[in-house]
């Protein structure tokens, strides 16, 4: 099966809402706490090796990187939290800059939350998805390092998340179980992003 992500490439990165690209087109956004696994996750939707850059001191992303897929069609990696050690200003400045992103970008038109499912639905988990169901956009959570994991804890894990989240957000939040080292889920993830983005398997837009 063609993968409609393949083409993404990097294209810029931006500190501030000056440093935007243009506000047109369609673009999905990937949150994820430092160390859940975000990187590896991007990478394998796309099916590159180092499309977003896997580091070893997590939550090196400190700007919002966007990779283009198409035209138009672009995947936003967003600052990662948790082990992050940054300055308190940088946070807010962080903090305000998302909210801003998420109140104001007309092309967004989903979240994907990156969380590693022996750790799943931490405080930032939880307001990066009330940012999406607070603009009305859909959200998709990855439960990702699933291989790290049997069968039956991954199985048990994802009804649990999939109770909480029905419970805190109703049905605009999907989930899923995910591995980038496995490629695991790789697919069924790959189809919601390509779905969002308005992409056909073969990369063009749907509506061609």
């Amino acid at each position: 099966m063609s993968n409609p992500l393949n083409s993404a490439h990097y294209l810029l990165s931006a500190h501030n809402t000056r440093q935007l690209p243009p506000d047109i087109g369609v673009e999905v956004a990937f949150a994820g706490r430092s160390n859940a696994g975000k990187s590896s996750a991007l990478n394998a939707l796309a099916g590159h090796n180092a499309l977003a850059r896997v580091s070893k001191t997590p939550g090196r992303t400190q700007q919002l990187v966007f990779f283009q897929v198409q035209p138009e069609r672009y995947m936003v990696d967003l600052p990662g939290y948790g082990y992050a050690k940054v300055p308190h200003d940088l946070q807010a400045h962080w903090q305000a800059f998302l909210d801003q992103y998420f109140r104001s970008r007309e092309a967004l038109r989903g979240l994907v939350v990156v969380m590693d499912i022996r750790h799943p639905l931490k405080d930032y988990d939880r307001q990066m998805l009330g940012y999406a169901v607070q603009r009305g956009l859909p959200a998709h959570a990855l439960l990702t390092k699933a291989d790290k994991l049997g069968r039956g804890q991954q199985a048990n894990t994802l009804q649990a998340v999939r109770k909480e989240l029905f419970s805190a957000f109703g049905d605009t939040v999907s989930v899923q179980t995910f591995s980038g080292e496995s490629k695991q889920g790789v697919e069924e993830a790959r189809k919601v992003v390509a779905d969002w983005l308005e992409l056909t398997p073969a990369g063009k837009r749907a509506e061609e």
